[in-house]
């Protein structure tokens, strides 16, 4: 996909699913939508992506396949240089702390993500990398649901 329509498209959806709190593009197909906060791991800027996620057993994660290309994501690597980050979903902003799932958490996620999604098992074929999957736990005792915090 053009890169420069792939920013359009995502700066689209950013828009539609923050003035509709997550009712217009909030879905994309099977897949639910949120907003990802990151600081980029070299620039320092804070940077907005609208991914897919899964909730499951209290906390959310991200399927990092990147369309199966042969390397990862950019937010991949902010969130492994600074695991504190932000999500939006339905509107609501959540202070979360990223981690990396391995061994049998990666595996039980990952069939999760398959049977919920079955394009992510292309997506493994296309690709010699594997695909991380991150879990995003949500921060107790953080609201940062208000203005101040954006």
């Amino acid at each position: 996909m053009n890169k420069y329509f792939l920013r359009l498209f995502m700066s689209v959806n950013i828009f539609f699913i923050r003035i509709s709190r997550g009712r217009l593009g909030g879905k994309l197909g099977t897949q639910t939508i949120l907003l990802l906060h990151t600081v980029g791991r070299r620039s320092g800027k804070r940077h907005t992506t609208p991914i897919a996620y899964f909730f499951l057993d209290g906390f959310y994660f991200l399927v990092a396949s990147n369309w199966g290309k042969p390397a990862n994501a950019a937010w991949y690597y902010n969130l492994k240089d600074r695991p504190q980050a932000e999500i939006e979903v339905d509107g609501k902003r959540i202070a979360v702390e990223a981690s990396e799932a391995g061994g049998a958490e990666y595996d039980r996620l990952w069939e999760y993500a398959v049977e919920h999604h079955p394009p992510y098992a292309h997506y493994k074929e296309m690709t010699a990398r594997t695909i991380p999957i991150v879990v995003l736990r949500p921060v107790p005792g953080e609201d940062i649901s208000t203005d101040k915090h954006r």
